[in-house]
């Protein structure tokens, strides 16, 4: 539930490949339930492996209560993990309108510890580093939270298999998992993960109150050699009746991206 490639790869994070032992057995818990929940998204989360980096443009379209639309247009990179002690590293990089023009947001996921997360603000021409306790406010006021853009690593989550349901005429599993890196801005998720197939079609994501805050809903899936991605992205929020829509085009793998193109100054270097 990678980053598209950051939020894209959010759409893949709970699709199938071959069981492995996992790095940490804490995230299995010690149910048959936890266990089953641990193993879809273990599946989902593999399914991923091989694509290297990728690259993909997007188009935001942002809604208020009202129904008004705002839209920018972004860039995303990511370079995958070497392990699953470690998370992928992202850039999303605005390309207009003028007033955003510029503005970049850089992760270095985690699992356990906190994610490094810096933002390049071109109007101030600095760039701002995310604490903590900011990772679960609005990303450029979207619908998406800073948080949204790492959540997607394995074992950041304890698991548990709630049962089937029936969605879209598709059979899903429904799986809820539970945040174990501290300041999250959620006490819960759950996901609609398609069981022939193991792309996940909707994520609910619960407050620290347990309240459902909002509601991410994936689709127009395409295969890409072995990995699958979703195409649009809706984020609407429940409490606040505003939305997101994130939709993608143009996808390529690897493309020779390095870690020295996910650095700190790189920001600062961004046209």
């Amino acid at each position: 539930m990678k980053p598209i490639a950051i939020l894209a790869a959010l759409a893949c994070a709970l699709s199938a490949a071959a069981a492995e032992e996992p790095f940490d057995a804490a995230a299995r818990g010690t149910t048959p339930e936890a266990q089953k929940g641990y193993d879809i998204s273990a599946r989902s989360d593999r399914s991923d492996k091989g694509f290297g980096d990728s690259k993909v443009e997007a188009r935001m379209i942002l809604r208020n209560a009202a129904g008004q639309e705002t839209t920018r247009d972004l860039s995303f990179s990511t370079l995958e993990k070497a392990d699953e002690s470690v998370g992928d590293k992202s850039l999303v990089v605005f390309l207009s309108p003028p007033d955003v023009k510029g503005t970049a947001l850089l992760s270095h996921a985690k699992i356990l510890t906190t994610d490094d997360q810096w933002l390049y603000l071109p109007a101030l021409k600095r760039v701002k580093r995310i604490s903590s306790a900011n990772k679960s406010g609005a990303f450029v006021g979207s619908e998406f939270a800073f948080e949204d853009f790492t959540i997607t690593e394995l074992n950041k989550f304890t698991y548990k298999y709630i049962g089937e349901e029936t969605l879209g005429g598709r059979r899903m599993d429904v799986i809820e998992r539970t945040p174990r890196y501290e300041k999250s801005g959620y006490a819960k998720q759950k996901a609609w993960v398609d069981s022939e197939d193991f792309q996940a079609r909707k994520i609910e994501f619960y407050d620290r109150k347990g309240a459902l805050l909002k509601t991410l809903t994936l689709s127009d899936y395409r295969r890409y050699g072995s990995v699958w991605r979703a195409h649009k992205l809706s984020m609407a929020n429940a409490q606040t009746k505003k939305s997101t829509d994130l939709a993608f085009k143009n996808f390529a793998f690897k493309s020779g991206l390095k870690s020295g193109d996910f650095e700190e100054a790189v920001l600062t270097r961004l046209r």
